[in-house]
């Protein structure tokens, strides 16, 4: 018996020692796979990929901008009996474009390890250029079609009568801005002038560009498209400008009207908010009775300057108002909540708009990489749920995210503006 016992220990223990020897290299090795994928210079390599995925994101944004523009021209041209691959290959590009932003967000988050960012890196890379290359074809088919059944003098004609109707939607934008700069502050009216002298200057460009084409149409040895072109696009550049320059006013001009009911839905929450004083322990009732303390300074000293100022003070009225959410707590009841949101909505709503407006502004197809871009449209999205949402907590509740998104997105891009990139 003990040498069956010698025998199985003889052949027993180096087997285990061999398996445990290899165990242990194994996890040795494994270990060491996950330190070097997770390296400064495997995350070095992965925010390489990150940064060339958002570039092709940025391209592929840039040609559906450019998509849009042939679109836009097809219903205006034809009625939209262009070939059916152009919309098609637009609502496609639009939602692979949407996504990429969606998991570039995702990817670019510091939980991210170097190996998920470049796997989102390669999937945003490879969809972008079938989405890419779809557009091209989508424009070549586009072409093909033009060249079939469209002249350029009914392209000349159409974009005239689109120059003719933005200018009568426009009109004179000199005394509206009279009106903003004797009311208001600079601050407040800068962008919606800015707006206005762009789209002028524009509508300007296109009316050159198509006189040269009138001028080509009528010569047989000249190509009148390039003018018709480039007209197009200082067209719908105007146009953006126009619709900027509306909104702006709009947005002046609302804030204006609703600053008295903002200050009033405030104060009434502040007087709401002492009430619930008395259902805290002591040490929460200070520090609550401290907060409002402070917000009613901060909102006397807003109320002096509110008039001239008055999409700024309804900014800073809606950020006192989510301060003041915060510091109540769990000391209000549902039913206080959902009226205290219905009140702080219509306010919070307008600074989101407004937020959302200015990161356009600067994180347009012009400037802004895909950070900036992919914040902006994180803003729109959730201040479009806000608008439709029917609960007004959750809707108060997308309005800041959007404020807050927009914010990120206009001071990435006005970093990037101001360093050349």
């Amino acid at each position: 018996m003990d040498d069956v016992a010698a025998e199985v220990i003889r052949w027993v223990v180096p087997a285990i020692v061999v398996f445990g020897v290899a165990a242990l290299a194994l996890l040795v090795l494994v270990w060491a796979v996950r330190r070097a994928r997770r390296s400064p210079a495997a995350r070095q390599r992965a925010e390489e990929q990150r940064l060339e995925a958002g570039a092709v994101l940025v391209r592929l944004d840039d040609a559906i901008a450019e998509l849009e523009l042939e679109v836009g021209l097809s219903g205006a041209l034809y009625g939209g009996n262009a070939p059916a691959s152009l919309r098609r290959a637009r609502l496609t590009a639009q939602h692979t474009r949407d996504a990429g932003f969606d998991l570039y967000r995702t990817i670019s988050l510091p939980s991210a390890t170097p190996m998920d960012v470049r796997r989102g890196a390669r999937r945003i890379r490879d969809e972008a250029e079938k989405a890419a290359t779809a557009i091209r074809h989508a424009r070549s088919d586009h072409v093909e079609w033009m060249g079939r059944h469209v002249t350029a003098g009914s392209q000349l004609q159409a974009t005239r009568k689109r120059l003719d109707d933005l200018r009568a939607m426009m009109g004179d934008p000199g005394p509206l801005l009279d009106q903003l700069a004797s009311s208001f502050a600079e601050d407040e009216w800068r962008a919606a002038s800015d707006a206005a002298t762009n789209a002028v200057t524009e509508a300007a460009e296109a009316q050159v560009r198509l006189d040269a084409a009138a001028e080509a149409v009528d010569d047989p040895s000249r190509s009148a498209l390039g003018d018709i072109a480039a007209a197009e696009r200082a067209l719908r550049q105007a146009e953006a400008d126009a619709r900027a320059f509306e909104e702006s006013h709009r947005l002046i001009t609302q804030a204006s009207h609703a600053l008295a009911g903002e200050f009033e839905a405030l104060r009434t929450a502040m007087r709401q908010a002492v009430l619930a004083r008395g259902s805290l322990p002591p040490d929460d009732a200070d520090r609550l009775a401290e907060d409002i303390r402070a917000i009613e300074t901060e909102l006397n000293t807003l109320e002096r300057d509110a008039a001239r100022r008055p999409t700024w003070a309804i900014d800073r009225i809606a950020r006192l108002r989510d301060r003041l959410d915060l510091a109540m707590g769990d000391a209000r009841t549902a039913q206080q909540r959902l009226r205290g949101a219905r009140t702080a909505l219509p306010g919070t709503l307008a600074a989101a708009r407004n937020a959302v407006a200015m990161a356009e502004a600067v994180a347009t197809h012009t400037h802004g990489s895909a950070d900036a871009r992919s914040r902006l449209r994180s803003a729109q999205r959730e201040l479009a749920n806000a608008r439709s949402s029917a609960d007004p907590v959750a809707a108060l509740d997308a309005a800041r995210r959007a404020m807050r998104e927009a914010e990120d997105a206009k001071a990435l891009a006005d970093y990037e503006r101001l360093h050349g990139r």
